[in-house]
């Protein structure tokens, strides 16, 4: 099924569905945390600042458009999310793997602890918890879980 999904760069055209895809995700997966952006905000966040000046990557199914983002920031993968109906489709497996590929020596993240199923899944791809956080220094305020990777 992920054989109609594109991984490709997002270009500037990409920044209002990319941003979509990142404010379903995160309503989806993090129902109880508090957004510390508007909608608006993070739109135009994503718009000047993460597609233009970050290595930006989207995933686009055919006739559907982009149903994922990846942010590589250096060695941190700063952002992935997927539209929640495209989510247990391999689509975020291969965008973890194609961030390995872009960055062999090893790569950090940063999770909420109340997202189970996003540490599950960066645990199957061979990440490990190294740091808990009280959240103290996110914007969310909510407790966090740093993860690495190592080749």
């Amino acid at each position: 099924m992920t054989d109609a999904v594109v991984l490709r760069r997002a270009a500037a055209a990409d920044a209002r569905a990319a941003a979509d895809v990142y404010l379903r995700s995160f309503d989806a997966a993090l129902p109880t945390v508090v957004r510390a952006h508007t909608d608006d905000e993070v739109r135009d966040y994503i718009r000047d600042i993460v597609v233009p000046l970050r290595e930006t990557w989207v995933a686009e199914a055919a006739g559907t458009g982009v149903v994922g983002l990846m942010v590589l920031e250096g060695d941190l993968l700063s952002q992935l999310y997927l539209a929640p109906e495209w989510r247990g489709r391999g689509i975020g497996d291969r965008l973890v793997a194609l961030a390995k590929e872009r960055s062999p020596g090893g790569l950090s993240l940063w999770t909420f602890q109340v997202n189970g199923p996003a540490q599950r899944f960066y645990e199957r791809h061979g990440f490990l918890a190294a740091e808990r956080t009280d959240g103290s220094d996110n914007e969310e305020r909510e407790p966090d879980v740093r993860y690495v990777w190592h080749p």
